[in-house]
């Protein structure tokens, strides 16, 4: 997120653009066996320059002051194809309270009102909680991507692609409910 971008502010949860004092946060979290499964490889120095240097792409999910998580929102260039593509993760005490859903709405809104159609998410397909989340929020199942990821010791998984646009929620998804 630019200067240019506001924080972006729901009912929990609040999506802002990194900063320093997010770096140890966000190490502690990529750390985490839970996170790490699935976010491969993050040290201290790759968790900058992806994150606290990459303020275009990257935006931290913060939850009563908190660093919960982080996302990236990876806009395309090209015109003729307004789509964003995005990834995230939420620390484990974060989890349960449909923060990562909140964060996506959010996210997801914030595209739609600039142009935005379709949004895209690829989660691994060994990961059935985060696949559920997603559908609760209105994602479709597109297709399987195969060979996509490579695992800690060079084997290949498949990833689920899954789709959200304009058309299913013309001013994005709603929040989830909080009842």
């Amino acid at each position: 997120m630019s200067d240019a971008v506001l924080p972006l502010v729901g009912p929990l949860v609040t999506l802002r653009a990194p900063g320093p004092a997010d770096l140890e946060p966000l190490v502690a979290i990529l750390d985490e066996p839970e996170v790490s499964l699935w976010w491969v490889g993050y040290s201290p120095q790759r968790v900058r320059a992806e994150f606290i240097d990459a303020p275009d792409v990257a935006r931290i999910i913060e939850v009563e002051g908190q660093t919960a998580g982080a996302m990236f929102v990876l806009r395309g260039e090209d015109p003729e194809y307004p789509t964003t593509v995005m990834h995230l993760f939420i620390g484990t005490v974060f989890r349960g309270r449909r923060i990562g859903e909140e964060a996506l709405a959010l996210a997801i809104r914030s595209e739609f009102a600039e142009g935005i159609t379709r949004v895209t998410l690829d989660p691994n397909v060994n990961n059935p909680g985060a696949i559920r989340s997603y559908e609760r929020l209105g994602f479709q199942r597109v297709g399987m991507l195969r060979d996509y990821q490579v695992r800690p010791g060079g084997a290949l998984e498949d990833a689920l692609l899954l789709d959200l646009t304009r058309s299913d929620f013309p001013d994005g998804p709603p929040l989830p409910s909080r009842d």
